[in-house]
């Protein structure tokens, strides 16, 4: 049976969401944290939704709540409804819908707080090598065909520079947006990283990378890494990368999601390593909801619309018209 392209696009959207909710849940915990909060594990929403998360109940910032989205999905649909608006990508536009995002916007996430406190949607970030450009640039990705690779590259930049200019985090976004799309396009596991390594060092060769590691090298030597292991079980995978950097987040995200065949189950895995949890199981889980669509736990999708009123069933209909 053939999945239809509309299918696949939306069933990234829910993995997105979803992952960056189940996965919000233990951002930040060491392994050893993740274990003393949920001695069972993570084995979904843990609790009641719409309940405060016990760690975060006497949290100054934000009282996060189970179920609730963070800024991962929050930007993902800002560059959505930016393309949407213009038919193209373009950082003045995703700079103007992002201005009006409001999760994780203080001193403590120095890319978005700088952003925010220029309120230029014109601004071009200098530096910044975290993973915020690659949380968000999935919609790049649906919009173009993975045989677009250049197109790629460059709109994933487009996507990413408002708050991200560092070479590692151009490169990371470029692999997130090829990924996507060849997962889109029902490519193999083995295509997928293919691609995303390309469009690694595609973008590492335009713009010129000062790491002594290129991303493009972390992709590939994180996915053979846990290739050897019998099982992908998150205290294993967490001893031998633990996403707490930029030559770890995304890597193990692209490495999860074309070693395993299912949304749901890494979402799990890195919901219970801990780290950048929310990053790495919503970018693992948008890959794999586009490539194993019946793989998103419907569930948890349906506590992820009730708590935040995404609509993504709309926004995966209005982008699926528009891929080239």
């Amino acid at each position: 049976m053939t999945i239809a392209t509309a299918d696949r696009i939306a069933a990234c959207l829910q993995g997105i969401a979803t992952g960056d909710a189940v996965g919000k849940q233990t951002e930040g915990l060491s392994r050893d944290g993740v274990q003393r909060w949920y001695p069972n594990g993570v084995r979904g929403f843990e609790g009641t939704p719409g309940a405060v998360i016990p760690r975060y109940a006497a949290n100054s910032k934000r009282q996060w709540r189970i179920g609730e989205t963070t800024d991962d999905t929050e930007r993902t649909l800002a560059v959505a409804r930016a393309i949407l608006t213009e038919r193209e990508v373009s950082h003045v536009s995703i700079g103007r819908e992002m201005l009006g995002c409001v999760k994780s916007v203080h001193p403590g996430v120095k890319s978005l707080w700088e952003f925010h406190q220029a309120a230029d949607p014109t601004r071009i970030a200098v530096g910044h090598d975290g993973c915020g450009a690659a949380i968000r640039v999935a919609p790049v990705g649906i919009l173009h065909s993975s045989d677009s690779l250049d197109e790629l590259v460059t709109d994933a930049r487009e996507a990413s520079i408002s708050t991200h200019a560092g070479s590692l985090a151009v490169a990371a976004a470029a692999a997130t947006a090829a990924a996507v799309s060849a997962a889109i396009d029902a490519a193999s596991a083995g295509h997928v990283l293919a691609l995303a390594e390309r469009a690694a060092a595609k973008a590492e060769s335009r713009w010129q990378s000062g790491s002594a590691t290129p991303f493009a090298t972390a992709v590939r030597t994180v996915h053979d890494d846990l290739a050897s292991l019998p099982v992908l079980r998150a205290d294993h995978v967490a001893a031998r990368c633990f996403p707490d950097g930029p030559l770890t987040i995304v890597p193990l995200a692209l490495a999860l999601a074309t070693l395993l065949q299912s949304a749901e189950d890494a979402i799990l895995v890195a919901a219970n390593i801990g780290g950048d949890s929310d990053s790495v199981a919503s970018i693992a889980g948008g890959i794999l909801g586009a490539m194993y669509p019946a793989t998103v736990n419907q569930r948890w999708c349906a506590v992820v619309e009730s708590i935040n009123r995404h609509s993504v069933a709309a926004v995966a209909r209005e982008l699926a018209a528009l891929r080239h």
